[in-house]
């Protein structure tokens, strides 16, 4: 195999483009052969972004079954819409491309199955990028509860806080997916970014599985409001009703005993949060205050005086920092996110030049996307516990 990987890329909007530059193109082992969308305008933006980058004009296609025909193409990025995830993973695996994949919820847990199954028929590695296992947080706290600060682990939240009413309501105009899913929808849609940390801390497929989960939604009040005040004059979004619930809750119980609460919340007024939280019998962390709390210190005795304490996670880095953020501070931290963008797409890329498995690999994709699908049906019968299946098929217990 040639040092440098070629990668198609399927899907060019916000998030496309959006780690084309400060990610893709920075890579030294990576060209980009072929760039696809629907929307010629946007395919036209990356090819100008990718030659200034230095790198020769890609193909451009609208039909993305053109580049899983390309034979010099050994991987595909997708960034399409939700909708699409699946569906074109399962075709480029068949197509003998490795895959990597932008996060999002599953719509059912068919095509979860399926894109398992096409995993086991093809023998070909498809990774969900989620970032937020490689957060320079999340890394360190997954790090503290393997050396055993907090105990055992009982307990863990995390969620997607996020205002998003700007980038729903004008979704016709930027031509962006969230707008249908709103108005149709009532679920957590968008379940991975703590998830992900989580499953790693939990050890989910690997000694544990999720089993169970159900979920609440609350009344959607906030982009109605939202719209009244910023988009009066658009009359047929003002007439839209909106399915998807401004807060939902959902809560997981685990094989091993421990539950997760995933809070989404992304249609009223807030500040950005992941939440993340992890308790266990020794100690807690809170991402809300980032504050940790490790029994039998001295700031524990401030029982009822924690306010002061707030912010002081700080205090543990240099004891605690996750080997890999260590060695990335050292070598100088990438754009995206924060950094975690460069690492994500880093262990893709090294997967697929040296034909191994992805560190995120189906089934955990299958898992975590499942999420969407299985939130969905537990709202719909006004919070009823829903199982969660067994993507492995009993390879947890071993894996």
């Amino acid at each position: 195999m040639n040092t440098k990987i070629k990668i198609g890329m399927i899907g060019l909007g916000a998030r496309g483009i959006g780690l084309l530059q400060p990610v893709f193109l920075q890579h030294p082992d990576v060209r980009i052969e072929a760039v696809c969308d629907v929307y010629q305008d946007r395919c036209e933006s990356a090819t100008k972004i990718i030659q200034e980058n230095g790198q020769e004009c890609p193909k451009i296609t609208n039909n993305y079954k053109e580049i899983l025909a390309m034979k010099e193409i050994d991987a595909v990025i997708l960034c399409t819409s939700w909708d699409n995830h699946v569906k074109i993973a399962i075709e480029a695996m068949e197509a003998g491309k490795y895959v990597g994949c932008e996060v999002g919820g599953a719509y059912s847990i068919q095509e979860c199955w399926k894109l398992v199954e096409a995993y086991e028929r093809t023998n070909m590695p498809v990774m969900m990028l989620e970032n937020c296992v490689y957060g320079r947080t999340e890394m360190m706290i997954a790090h503290m509860v393997e050396l055993g600060v907090f105990g055992e682990i009982v307990h863990c939240e995390g969620g997607y806080k996020h205002d998003l009413r700007d980038e729903v309501t004008f979704g016709k105009e930027n031509r962006h997916y969230r707008l249908r899913n709103y108005i149709h929808r009532n679920t957590e849609n968008y379940p991975t970014h703590e998830l992900g940390p989580i499953a790693r801390i939990l050890h989910i497929n690997h000694g544990n599985r999720m089993l169970s989960l159900t979920s609440m939604a609350s009344k959607a009040a906030g982009l109605k409001n939202f719209i009244k005040e910023n988009k009066e004059a658009d009359s047929e979004l003002l007439r839209t009703e909106f399915h998807q619930a401004d807060v939902v809750n959902t809560i997981i119980k685990c094989a091993n005993g421990e539950t997760i609460l995933l809070t989404l919340d992304t249609t009223l007024p807030r500040y950005y949060s992941r939440g993340f939280t992890v308790q266990g019998t020794k100690g807690m962390y809170c991402e809300e205050n980032d504050s940790i709390f490790i029994d039998g210190q001295e700031h524990t005795k401030d029982h009822f005086e924690w306010k002061k304490h707030w912010g002081n996670a700080q205090e543990y880095i240099e004891q605690y920092e996750h080997p890999l953020w260590k060695r990335y501070l050292k070598e100088g931290v990438k754009q995206g996110h924060g950094g975690m963008d460069w690492l994500v797409f880093c262990d893709f890329v090294e997967s697929v030049k040296n034909k191994t498995q992805t560190p995120i690999d189906v089934y955990d994709m299958a898992a975590w996307m499942s999420i969407s699908a299985l939130s969905e049906q537990s709202i719909t019968l006004g919070g009823q516990p829903v199982a969660i299946p067994d993507f492995t098929n009993g390879a947890w217990m071993s894996r």
